[in-house]
């Protein structure tokens, strides 16, 4: 099971960048992707590194952005000159940004673009407000949502356009901790306002390391409440976890849940799969 991105990994990530590359020169500049393979950002100054939900933007002194996404497996790694790289093959790298200091390696990236930085919302305009950034806005995350009351809850907090930066497994913790089941309609979530707080809660708590905590534990097998728990009891009631697909074909998320403690207040409930609980070593790192 490879465990997505969540907003506050990319904000990391985009710190650690923004203190390396902000204000420097870059002495290499490499896209090695098919439509950017002759573009040559060496010799340009970078201005800032900024997450934007799950996108990456470094903007560069001369009026341009490079937008990096992670997807489902892509990462970035900085390196001091002359240390060995290590985040995969070499045919996995997809860009490298260097400057006299440090070295960025940004492995299996995806939907890589340059744009002039005043166009940026060609490529991020659609998100809702980034439950990270300084643009996070409640009501207006409140809004989107109930905009489709009939949207599953567990779908609902995943879509980007409604607000930014909430994955897989925020979404399954947030939700437990409320009491929600993920197939609950939106319009039946008893306190929304209270979900996405609690979620956003979650996420600055983890967001300046890259442990990912929300039992306030950081030992492998004690961190979540029901993320990655198939099969287990649960840490409340000591009923077994239960996992199932949510979402629309082909997009389907595996979700977590208790079945007592979310209990599902009309008949919503999918087919749960049980049997062997999730092997906590398969869980990709941060």
């Amino acid at each position: 099971m490879v465990v997505v991105p969540e907003g506050d990994t990319v904000w990391l990530a985009a710190q650690r960048m923004n203190t390396a590359l902000a204000g420097a020169t870059l002495r290499r500049g490499e896209l090695r992707v098919p439509h950017l393979a002759t573009v040559d950002l060496a010799g340009a100054t970078v201005t800032e590194v900024v997450p934007r939900g799950k996108h990456m933007l470094i903007r560069l002194a001369d009026g341009r952005t490079l937008r990096t996404h992670y997807r489902m497996d892509g990462s970035w790694h900085i390196f001091r000159p002359g240390t060995p790289w290590k985040g995969g093959p070499g045919h996995a790298i997809r860009a490298v940004l260097a400057t006299d200091e440090w070295e960025c390696v940004g492995y299996r990236l995806h939907d890589v673009r340059i744009v002039p930085t005043s166009q940026e919302d060609e490529l991020v305009g659609h998100l809702g407000p980034d439950v990270l950034g300084p643009d996070w806005d409640l009501d207006e995350a409140l809004r989107r949502l109930t905009a489709h009351p009939d949207e599953e809850i567990g779908v609902a907090l995943l879509d980007q356009r409604n607000l930014a930066g909430i994955g897989n497994l925020y979404k399954v913790e947030s939700l437990f901790l409320l009491g929600v089941h993920p197939w609950t309609r939106v319009a039946d979530v008893p306190d929304l306002a209270r979900l996405l707080t609690r979620a956003r809660t979650l996420m600055i708590a983890n967001k300046d390391h890259p442990e990912q905590s929300t039992t306030g534990e950081t030992r492998r097998g004690e961190d979540h409440w029901v993320f990655g728990r198939r099969g287990r009891p649960c840490r409340r009631c000591g009923t077994t976890i239960l996992i199932g697909d949510q979402g629309p074909d082909t997009q389907e998320r595996v979700t977590w849940w208790c079945p007592r403690c979310q209990a599902a207040r009309s008949p919503i409930d999918p087919m749960a799969r049980t049997g062997e609980p999730d092997h906590p070593q398969s869980l990709a790192s941060r």
